[in-house]
């Protein structure tokens, strides 16, 4: 097949991608800090920055519209629209998260952890639906992107908690952030097969095959080999634990932004193989007079 017309997408730029990079880390941050510090409330310190992550990926979208007010639009069409689903998770998200740590209603911070992980849901959906974009179609992406949100969540969790000198009371969120590590490592992987499997347009994957080697190498094999040393060397651990998780976090941004805004190409058209020579033509069907019988 002979494609053309595989041009980048105008409509989403790098304020689009920022959605999916800030409220993406955002989402899974609020999930993990709500199941670490269950059955309480967590400090402000730890819950805050998720919500401040997720607002600022809306901001962006909300900068990207044009017609601000336009962005009212986006709660019309419950019914066929992830984008719109996304939207209204959102509105939810944040006053329950704020009613939870004010009046210190646990209930309420888990219930916003489960918010957060649909609005990941959510932006995996929003991508899928989008079938004229190959790198975005693809159903592999719908786990890679909710891998990433979870590891970039786990990661800065473990960060801030290393810093607030309190990892040592949920020394399970660092075998989770493996869990998470390697199963995206995994999604990133069947991602680009899969691409190359459909056929994708030549020069998303050109793009995507440039960045393998720091999404693959430099964002999840190091991190992974850096995470399970902490286990072994503990006077090693909070470095390499914080080391792995910013490697973590930016390579998941730079893959996001990478994604939305770069290897987006549309499909265009597809024509099947010219045959040379003149076409064969064939006579005419002549058909037979009907028989009439009195």
């Amino acid at each position: 097949m002979n494609r053309f017309g595989s041009v980048l997408q105008t409509n989403w730029d790098w304020r689009a991608a920022g959605n999916f990079m800030f409220g993406g880390t955002g989402c899974g941050l609020i999930l993990m800090t709500a199941a670490a510090s269950y059955p309480a409330s967590p400090p402000l310190a730890l819950a805050l920055p998720a919500l401040a992550f997720i607002g600022l990926g809306l901001f962006l979208v909300w900068l990207e519209i044009g017609r601000p007010w336009r962005a009212l639009h986006v709660f019309f069409h419950p019914q066929t629209s992830w984008m719109t689903r996304e939207g209204s998770v959102g509105t939810v998200l944040f006053p329950v998260a704020l009613a939870g740590l004010i009046w210190d209603i646990p209930a309420l911070v888990a219930l916003a952890g489960l918010l957060g992980l649909t609005y990941l849901y959510c932006q995996g959906r929003i991508l899928l639906a989008s079938k004229g974009i190959p790198s975005w179609r693809e159903p592999a992406i719908l786990p890679l992107i909710i891998a990433t949100g979870l590891c970039e969540g786990s990661g800065l969790l473990l960060l801030t908690m290393y810093i607030m000198g309190s990892a040592g009371e949920n020394g399970w969120v660092l075998f989770v952030f493996v869990a998470f590590l390697a199963f995206r490592t995994y999604a990133w992987l069947s991602y680009r097969d899969k691409l190359n499997v459909s056929k994708a347009p030549p020069k998303t994957l050109s793009i995507l095959n440039g960045i393998h080697p720091v999404i693959l190498w430099g964002s999840n094999i190091a991190p992974l080999v850096l995470l399970l040393a902490a286990m072994f060397i503990a006077n090693m651990t909070a470095m390499f634990a914080c080391i792995a998780a910013v490697l973590v976090v930016l390579g998941g941004w730079y893959m996001k932004f990478t994604i939305v805004a770069r290897a987006s190409q549309v499909q265009g058209y597809s024509l099947g193989k010219l045959q040379k020579g003149r076409p064969n033509l064939k006579p005419p069907v002549r058909r037979k007079p009907d028989k009439f019988v009195f």
